[in-house]
């Protein structure tokens, strides 16, 4: 009876990826005459697996920008608590949930008295959990072992807190401000995830006069994370929020000046992925029987190389409405972008649009914004990969009437995703006896391009004996070699 030995490998990983939306609303009162600009900031507060779902949830922090009756620019800011569920069969009690929430499209609309802001908010879901698979190990078999490459996960998640100061032309007050995160580097060190980036920060403001202004700033920051399985060379992936932002400013009217102070609290979520190699039997015979293999498909996932571009686009862009000759453009604020890795005849691209609000002064004295959309598309050597996009530096302009011209810089990181699958021999069951040859010797001539291991499963013999019969053979062996096999012959007496 043929013996045969399994281990079990056990590891924890990625296990699955989920895309999902939800919808959020905000109420707002009948001060509200007409919307200039609303911006909806999302952060999460916490995310569960159960039996077919994951459950998260969180808050919505709404900030409009709006005339009243009276054509006075004003401010609110509102926010909503929001729970949401994603149905999967795939999900269970025991896995972790990593979700990451973003603003895909803010719509506004007026019902009676009321304005209503809604937000929709995609949300990315990553699975965590055991991955575990079994594996031949031993027995009374001729064995091919090989090393075979894992990934196994390592969640982690820090906090830091970093600030700025600036100076700006003098302004009255601070109407509206959003951050929208980049990551420049990410590094694994010995017990240690390093975060380095930026946060760029976009302000409008009023003036004294009454007309809007818009400025924006790059603070860097650094977020360091113990891991204890963090060395350098493992693969890593992070997120960072901004949780809250605090902005003050100190006013000089006798110089027209104003210091903005900024103070920024931040979460980051990562995961380091360290690779480890386990000697596994890929192949497998009996030099006695037929052996009937079983197999099995050890995968796991990570992250590869991280590509960071910077480009400078410009070009017209599409409107939400018509802007006149007599229109005066005021402020670019809430600049942000839409972006897709997309397949062309001359490879992939980062294709989607620049996307900010404009405020324009119209000839009556309203103001109004504008919704401008600028298309970018920008080569990159990538595949499967995840994309971020940072819009900074937006300007607007008009050549001609009716039309807008814009210039913007994007910061756009693609970090590849990496999947390792192996096959391996899970499990051997004995079959029939094996015919026996009883010559001294045979001549094989074995197929062009076998290896070594190819030959002796051929020939049903271990390698080193093959080896030990053949010295002068090369592998991978040419067409028309020929391979000597001796065999013992037992004397009778």
């Amino acid at each position: 009876m043929m013996k045969t030995e399994t281990q079990i490998f056990r590891g924890y990983g990625k296990r699955k990826e989920l895309n999902t939306q939800t919808a959020v609303e905000c109420r707002f009162g009948q001060e509200v005459e007409t919307v200039l600009s609303v911006h909806c900031a999302a952060a999460l507060t916490g995310a569960e697996t159960g039996n077919g779902e994951v459950r998260y949830f969180g808050k919505a922090h709404f900030s409009i920008v709006y005339e009243d009756a009276e054509r006075r620019v004003c401010r609110a800011e509102k926010g909503v608590e929001f729970t949401a569920t994603h149905k999967d069969e795939f999900c269970f009690p025991a896995l972790t949930a990593r979700v990451a929430i973003y603003v895909e499209n803010i719509a506004v609309r007026r019902e009676g008295a009321s304005v209503y802001a809604q937000a929709l908010l995609g949300a990315d879901i990553s699975l965590y959990g055991e991955q575990t698979f079994e594996y031949l190990s031993g027995g009374d078999l001729v064995l091919r072992r090989e090393p075979v490459k894992v990934l196994t996960a390592h969640l982690v998640s820090g906090a830091a807190e970093t600030d700025d100061e600036f100076d700006t032309e003098f302004v009255g007050d601070i109407l509206q401000h959003a951050e929208t995160v980049t990551i420049s580097d990410l590094v694994s060190e010995t017990g240690n995830l390093k975060i380095e980036g930026e946060i760029n920060l976009g302000v409008l403001a009023l003036k004294s006069s009454g007309a809007l202004v818009s400025f924006e700033r790059l603070v860097p920051f650094t977020i360091e994370i113990p891991c204890d399985a963090a060395s350098y060379g493992c693969s890593a992936e992070a997120r960072v929020n901004v949780v809250n932002t605090t902005i003050h400013a100190e006013a000089d009217e006798e110089k027209g000046k104003c210091r903005l102070f900024a103070e920024f609290t931040l979460a980051a979520e990562g995961c380091v992925y360290e690779e480890a190699a386990v000697d596994a039997v890929t192949d497998a015979f009996s030099v006695t029987n037929a052996a009937t293999l079983t197999f099995a498909t050890a995968e796991s996932g990570g992250v590869g190389e991280v590509i960071r571009v910077t480009e400078r686009v410009s070009g017209k862009c599409a409107l939400s409405s018509p802007v006149a000759f007599s229109d005066v453009l005021q402020a670019v604020a809430l600049q942000r972008a839409e972006a897709n890795l997309v397949s062309t005849e001359e490879g992939k691209r980062v294709e989607g649009v620049a996307l900010a609000t404009l405020l324009v002064l119209g000839a009556d004295g309203s103001h109004r914004g504008v919704e401008i959309s600028l298309p970018f598309s920008v080569p990159v050597d990538a595949q499967d990969a995840s994309i971020s996009v940072l819009v900074c530096g937006m300007s607007a302009r008009q050549k001609q009437e009716g039309e807008i011209d814009a210039e913007a810089t994007l910061k756009i990181t693609v970090q590849e995703k990496r999947k390792i699958s192996a096959r391996l021999v899970a499990n051997a069951e004995e079959g029939e006896l094996l015919p026996v040859c009883d010559s001294a010797v045979s001549v094989y001539i074995p197929r062009a391009g076998d290896g070594l291991w190819e030959l002796a499963k051929s020939l049903k013999k271990p390698p080193e004996e093959v080896s030990a019969s053949n010295p002068d053979i090369e592998f991978p062996v040419r067409e028309g070699q020929r391979v000597i096999v001796y065999r013992k012959r037992t004397a009778i007496r």
